[in-house]
């Protein structure tokens, strides 16, 4: 049976079958702080038995950030993050280290994406941003080892 929900984002219903296992998914995610992987999340639900495959959570992974229930970090040669977000466009500062991320805000980003799109004769555009350093405290470890 396929829900009938609307979509966030979108005036069309979803098409995505709502399972336990994709439930589960979800809630796990609603539990969470901070980014997780796939492989992460699936772990954790197995390890409090709930049965889900891996290729069930990379689909529904993919679902909710098709639909924008869930922000995706793609670290450089990593795996690719997920994590509950919150509502509204942002983007993320994220440390290298540890992999704790901070919303930001980038009304500067925002208006040169629009300038940079309209030179280009682009409408409708979309982005994603993610700006990847160290934190304050993998920083201060850092310094506190040398």
């Amino acid at each position: 049976m396929r829900t009938g929900d609307t979509t966030p984002g979108t005036a069309e219903p979803s098409t995505v079958r709502n399972t336990r296992q994709r439930s589960a998914v979800s809630a796990i995610l609603d539990e969470l702080a901070g980014f997780h992987s796939a492989q992460e999340l699936h772990a954790m639900l197995r390890q409090r038995g709930d049965r889900v495959g891996l290729t069930t959570v990379y689909r529904t992974l993919q679902g909710l950030a098709d639909s924008g229930e869930v922000d995706v970090m793609r670290p450089p040669g990593g795996e690719h993050l997920y994590r509950r977000c919150s509502q509204g466009h942002h983007h993320h500062l994220v440390c290298r280290s540890c992999g704790s991320a901070v919303e930001v805000a980038g009304p500067a980003v925002e208006s040169w994406a629009e300038r940079i799109a309209a030179q280009h004769g682009y409408v409708g555009v979309s982005h994603t941003m993610e700006i990847f350093g160290t934190c304050p405290k993998c920083a201060a470890r850092r310094t506190s080892t040398t």
